[in-house]
C-alpha cells in the first residue's frame, strides 16, 4: 500500500521524512505545497493514502484518483476541502487528526484577544506610518470570556485565561463540566460575555451558526475571537456589527477565502486584528500532527 503526502510545506516535509521508520508503509512527499486539485490523480499515479494539509479534494477529482482508498486530513476542518460523505460512497475514508494543536491554537486565540483589547495591530500600523496613536484600551482582568463551544482548545484558552484574572463562562452542544469553568445557557453566554470565542467545529448543523441574531444579543463592545471556521459565522452580520461598533473588536485567523484577498472587506476595517490561519502553527503542534498522520498511514497500511 502506497501513500502521498501532496501538499507538505518545507517544515512538515521535513517532519513527516524524520518520523519516517523502519517497516512504514512507503509515502512519496510533494514538496509542492501550492498545488491544485486537478493535479492531484497524476500525483497520487494509483497510491491507495492521501495525506492532505489545506488542498481541496472536490468529489470529482476523487473520482478521478484510481485507487484511492483513504485520505489522511491533517487537522479536524476536512469539510472546508472535501464532501466526507460523498468521498464516503465512493469508498473512500476521511480520518481526522483531533488534539494535536490544542495548546497552539488555544494560545492563539488568547493572543488575538489581548491585541484586541489593547489595539496593538493598530497602533503598530500608525506608527509605522509616522502617527502617535494612543487610545484606551479594555483591562482584561475581572473580565467574562465567553467560550462557544468546548472541546480541547476552549479547555486549555479556559486555564489561560482563568490564570489571567478573568471569569470563564461556556456554551456546549452536549452538556459538559470543567473546574473553574461555568456552563450557561447560549443567550446568557452572549448578554454576559465581554470577549466571546469561537470553538465549534463545522458542519450542517454549525454553518454559519453565529447569526444575525445572536450577534444583536451580543454585549455592546464585545470582542470576538474566531479560530475555529469562518463559515461558522454570518460574515455579513459580522462585519456590519464591527462598522457599527456593536462589536468592538474582532480577532480572526480564519477566512471564508484563503489567501484573503487584499480587497476583502475585511482588511479596510481597522477594529479586525487578522491572522494567517496560522493558530496551529509552532514545532510542537507540527511534530503532533505528523506523528498522528504517521500513526493513520500505519494502521490503514495494516488492516
Amino acid at each position: 500500500m502506497r501513500g502521498v503526502f501532496v501538499d507538505a510545506n518545507g517544515s512538515l516535509a521535513d517532519i513527516f521524512e524524520q518520523q519516517n521508520v523502519a517497516g512504514d508503509p512507503p509515502v512519496r512527499v510533494n514538496r509542492d505545497a501550492d498545488i491544485s486539485s486537478d493535479q492531484m490523480p497524476a500525483l497520487l499515479d494509483g497510491a491507495e493514502i492521501v495525506i492532505i494539509d489545506h488542498t481541496p479534494l472536490p468529489t470529482d477529482v476523487a473520482r478521478r484518483c484510481a485507487g484511492l482508498k483513504h485520505v489522511v486530513f491533517l487537522g479536524t476542518g476536512a469539510r472546508s476541502y472535501m464532501h466526507p460523505e460523498e468521498l464516503s460512497q465512493l469508498g473512500i475514508d476521511v480520518h481526522l487528526i483531533k488534539g494535536y494543536g490544542d495548546t497552539a491554537v488555544a494560545e492563539c486565540a488568547i493572543a488575538l484577544m489581548w491585541a484586541a483589547a489593547r489595539g496593538i495591530a493598530a497602533m503598530d500600523r500608525e506608527m509605522r506610518a509616522g502617527n502617535w496613536l494612543r487610545e484606551d484600551g479594555m483591562q482584561l482582568t475581572g473580565k467574562t470570556l465567553g467560550l462557544i463551544g468546548f472541546g480541547g482548545i476552549a479547555a486549555e484558552a479556559a486555564r489561560i485565561a482563568a490564570g489571567s484574572g478573568m471569569r470563564v463562562i461556556a456554551w456546549n452542544r452536549t452538556p459538559k463540566r470543567a473546574a473553574g469553568v461555568e456552563f450557561v445557557s447560549l443567550d446568557a453566554l452572549l448578554a454576559q460575555s465581554d470577549v466571546i470565542s469561537l470553538h465549534l467545529l463545522l458542519n450542517d448543523e454549525t454553518r454559519g451558526f453565529v447569526s444575525r441574531g445572536h450577534i444583536a444579543k451580543m454585549k455592546p463592545g464585545v470582542l470576538f475571537i474566531n479560530t475555529a471556521r469562518a463559515a461558522i459565522v454570518d460574515e455579513a452580520a459580522l462585519i456590519e456589527a464591527l462598522t457599527s461598533g456593536h462589536i468592538r473588536h474582532a480577532g480572526l485567523d480564519v477566512f471564508n477565502v484563503e489567501p484573503l484577498p487584499k480587497d476583502d472587506p475585511l482588511t479596510r476595517l481597522p477594529n479586525v486584528t487578522l491572522s494567517a490561519h496560522s493558530a496551529f502553527r509552532t514545532p510542537e503542534a507540527s511534530e503532533n500532527l505528523i506523528r498522528a498522520a504517521w500513526t493513520h498511514c500505519r494502521r490503514i497500511a495494516k488492516s
